[in-house]
């Protein structure tokens, strides 16, 4: 399974438990999981049901309890500590709900900074951020700051910024969370118009059903565990599993 070279991404039960009192809680319960390069993934799920633990996990930010997560290959709990790091800064980008940018550096600075910290040449840095605001439709305002843009402009800087250094993934944990419904399907366009013309591997956590439904692979996490398709009870994971699904 570690061999195989279309899914970029494996965890083969993956668990992850948090103390609380005498019995331990598992927010990942077991989770076997694969996703192929370029795929377009979106997970739902009700508060609580360990998405965004899901994400951290996969995304190296935390570590599982048990279990093993590959990455093109490679288990990341036999890598050291620089290996992981390099992993996280060059093969996957974060996008979160908060946008999290500087607002002291103009969109185009909030763009080059990976590449800055990474030592990209200041060249090659500037096309690529020239590039990335083509792409996310932004192309004249680079030198705005973040507090001259919309919010749906600015998760569209901090996707480009996800995308400075070519990763492989990109999580994203609620991208359209404070925006309104106009604005979340241009963010859900521009991420359709990535995955597509960068071939980057898309998780996207959401609480929409319509977003969550665009995407070619939607899943459902209902207490830790990970279902194909957009699931709403246990009484779907039960049909699910008598095969009336």
């Amino acid at each position: 399974m570690e061999n195989d070279e279309d899914h970029v991404i494996i965890t083969k039960g993956l668990t992850k438990e948090y103390s609380f009192g005498e019995a331990p809680i598992k927010a990942i319960n077991g989770i076997d999981f694969a996703i192929d390069r370029g795929e377009y993934a979106t997970i739902v799920g009700p508060s609580g049901s360990g998405k965004t633990t899901f994400l951290n996990l996969i995304g190296t930010i935390d570590a599982p309890t048990s279990g093993e997560i590959f990455f093109n290959g490679k288990q990341v709990s036999k890598m050291t500590g620089q290996e992981v790091r390099d992993l996280r800064r060059n093969k996957i980008g974060f996008v979160f709900q908060a946008f999290n940018l500087l607002e002291i550096l103009t969109a185009a600075e909030n763009i080059a900074l990976p590449m800055i910290i990474n030592g990209t040449p200041t060249e090659e840095r500037d096309d690529r951020v020239q590039e990335l605001l083509d792409i996310i439709g932004l192309p004249d305002r680079g030198e705005h700051f973040p507090m001259e843009l919309s919010g749906g402009q600015r998760q569209r800087i901090a996707i480009a910024r996800a995308l400075a250094n070519k990763p492989e993934v990109i999580l994203l944990d609620e991208p359209t969370g404070q925006l309104d419904s106009n604005t979340s399907r241009e963010i859900m366009d521009y991420l359709l118009k990535i995955n597509e013309e960068e071939n980057v591997t898309l998780i996207v956590v959401t609480h929409e059903d319509a977003i969550a439904a665009q995407a070619k692979r939607p899943l459902t996490i209902l207490d830790g565990k990970i279902y194909e398709g957009i699931l709403e009870s246990f009484l779907d994971i039960k049909a699910l599993q008598e095969g009336s699904i």
